[in-house]
């Protein structure tokens, strides 16, 4: 009787990956897969053993691109399995009115960078058939006291569908929209949820929903409530 073949180790990039649900995806895949992870700062130590990792501060979109796409290169992947487009910003806003320089870092980290470094990836990702998966949110439909945050994730979801169908049979291109997630993303946009905090799903939870989400390719895909009770009564999938 032949051995069993072992599952194929994917190759996988992960931004914002120091921190809330990037965190969780990277420590979730992380015994199974190759990572790459990026955050803006210069070392992180939670990180999982094992994984690369390369500083990209996406508040300057270009210089995050050429960051990533040089430690690709560096890192010898010629080709990506699934890039998760997650790093994210975001600020609460004084009777809807944000200041301009929050409007500008918001725009700058959540679209323009995301917006590079999926051009950027694509060789890599066309090389392997693989899957863009972009991070928006439920806000983008519209989130009082967020109006720039909700405008960018507004515009991933524009970007998804515009690649999704201009890279149709190269690279498969996704949106995923998480629903409020237990992370420190509030407080640092100034923000207190109060007593709605407790309804606010775990980032291992939502990563486990994720990677079912990247696992089927579909587009686009909303994670929250519902989407968790669904999650815990199907059989698991995994990348």
């Amino acid at each position: 009787m032949s051995a069993a073949t072992p599952p194929v180790r994917k190759c996988i990039l992960i931004t914002g990956a120091t921190d809330g649900i990037g965190l969780a995806l990277a420590n979730r895949l992380a015994p199974r897969h190759h990572l790459l992870l990026t955050g803006r700062r210069g070392t992180h130590p939670a990180l999982p053993q094992g994984t690369h990792y390369v500083s990209a501060d996406q508040a300057d979109p270009t210089g995050a691109a050429r960051a990533v796409t040089n430690a690709l290169e560096q890192t010898g992947w010629a080709a990506l399995d699934l890039a998760v487009l997650n790093a994210g910003t975001g600020f609460e806003a004084s009777d809807g009115l944000d200041a301009a320089d929050r409007i500008r870092q918001t725009l700058d980290v959540n679209l323009s960078a995301t917006i590079a470094l999926a051009h950027g990836l694509f060789p890599c990702l066309a090389a392997a058939n693989g899957t863009l998966t972009l991070v928006g949110s439920v806000a983008h439909k519209g989130a009082a006291r967020f109006p720039a945050y909700a405008a960018s994730k507004a515009a991933l979801h524009g970007l998804a569908r515009a690649l999704r169908s201009e890279w149709r049979g190269r690279v498969t291109v996704q949106v995923i929209h998480p629903g409020p997630v237990a992370t420190a993303m509030h407080a640092k946009a100034g923000h207190d949820p109060g007593r709605l905090s407790r309804l606010f799903i775990a980032p291992d939870a939502m990563a486990a929903m994720m990677e079912r989400a990247a696992a089927t390719g579909g587009s686009p895909v909303t994670l929250s409530f519902a989407a968790r009770a669904l999650h815990a009564i199907l059989p698991e999938k995994r990348l």
